[in-house]
């Protein structure tokens, strides 16, 4: 059978599956995988408020080699002001409109569209998809790798379909991909009234050497792979309610994007020594999404660029460059490649994708797997 990749992107879409919900996705991807030969596994990890999600393991064949497909069904909300309702997919000039379309409904139709392309494949094809990329992620992937371990399933190879492409299809392939790490810095004070400031102890001033301290580091210079890791403060606030309050506390929130040069435990500790020096007294409070990776050079380098590069005619460039994915996870099990749709409207009002890049994407998915698996 054959498998119209637009369509599919279109009835996943229609899928309101905003972060963590399923919303009708895996029921959808679940029926079109069974007749394409695989056997699909669904279950609930996790418990409220991150929880539960429920995540997908379909797999076809046996023995090795092992390639996986790895994606996400979850979007994030779609906000307002879109033209047309987010989750009627629409197609207008020759576009696909809808939240996911990009990211990345569109990658994971094509996963599926190419896995009905080629039936006649060795070893074992799998698609690992998850409803919790675009939260928290506790319960998304990890879950998946934890499930895969207790059966003693551990793939040779994995593609991650996010959309990596920025001018064409095809010419951005992700290789690796920085840490990420949020914190807040609060600064403590003594709450007063502003008329009185004798019996107070102003925070902001403090606050704001705490912020010119952690602006004037340098972090590292980047390398071969990786740009120069950038620390950028995101929200500033105190616990002030009114105009005539000096606050009791203030607090700053930053993100730290960082390369293979440092590790998220340290920039931690380095952000709690400046703004210790800055302003005693201070507290941090850290969340550390995920620490940089980079796949080594191998196969999986070779296979999906001459896949892109036999379809498309581009030459990918290999980068680290952007956000981060759920490859910080899954490079534990096994090399990990990102590669999919331009990313011009992801995350954006109006995400659109080009229906000849999905159809395009499908060929050269089909591609990756008779390469991997043949």
């Amino acid at each position: 059978m054959t498998i119209d990749p637009v369509d599919l992107a279109a009835r996943l879409i229609a899928c309101p599956s905003v972060t963590p919900r399923e919303a009708g996705t895996l029921t959808v991807l679940g029926e079109a995988l069974e007749e394409l030969g695989f056997t699909v596994h669904r279950f609930l990890s996790g418990s409220p408020p991150e929880g539960p999600v429920e995540n997908m393991v379909a797999s076809r064949g046996s023995g090795g080699p092992h390639f996986g497909f790895a994606g996400h069904v979850d979007v994030v909300p779609p906000g307002e002001g879109w033209r047309t309702d987010p989750f009627e997919p629409v197609i207008e000039g020759g576009l696909l409109y809808g939240r996911g379309a990009v990211d990345m409904k569109g990658s994971i139709a094509a996963f599926v569209a190419a896995c009905a392309d080629v039936t006649d494949h060795q070893g074992t094809l799998s698609l690992l998809i998850t409803g919790d990329e675009e939260g928290p992620s506790r319960y998304g992937t990890r879950s998946i790798m934890d499930w895969m371990a207790e059966r003693g399933i551990r793939p040779d190879m994995i593609l991650i379909g996010e959309p990596t492409s920025e001018d064409r299809l095809g010419d951005i392939v992700k290789i690796g991909r920085r840490g990420s790490v949020n914190m807040w810095v609060t600064v403590p004070g003594v709450q007063g009234h502003v008329a009185y400031p004798h019996r107070a102890d102003n925070p902001v001033p403090k606050l704001a050497r705490v912020v010119s301290a952690l602006d004037a580091l340098h972090l590292d210079d980047g390398n071969d792979r990786f740009q120069p890791s950038n620390l950028e403060i995101t929200d500033v606030r105190t616990s002030n309610g009114a105009t005539n309050v000096i606050a009791g506390t203030a607090t700053i929130q930053l993100n730290i994007r960082f390369n293979n040069l440092q590790r998220g435990e340290d920039l931690v500790e380095l952000v709690r020594r400046t703004a210790e020096q800055a302003a005693p007294g201070s507290t941090v409070e850290a969340k550390i999404s995920g620490e940089a990776f980079l796949t080594p050079p191998g196969p999986i380098y070779d296979i999906v660029s001459q896949a892109i590069r036999e379809e498309t005619g581009v030459e990918p460039k290999l980068s680290t460059h952007g956000g981060t994915s759920d490859g910080r996870f899954l490079i534990a099990l096994c090399p990990v490649i990102d590669f999919g749709l331009p990313n011009a409207t992801m995350h954006k009002l109006d995400e659109a994708a080009a229906v000849d890049d999905i159809h395009a994407l499908q060929r050269i998915y089909a591609r990756v797997i008779r390469k991997a698996l043949t």
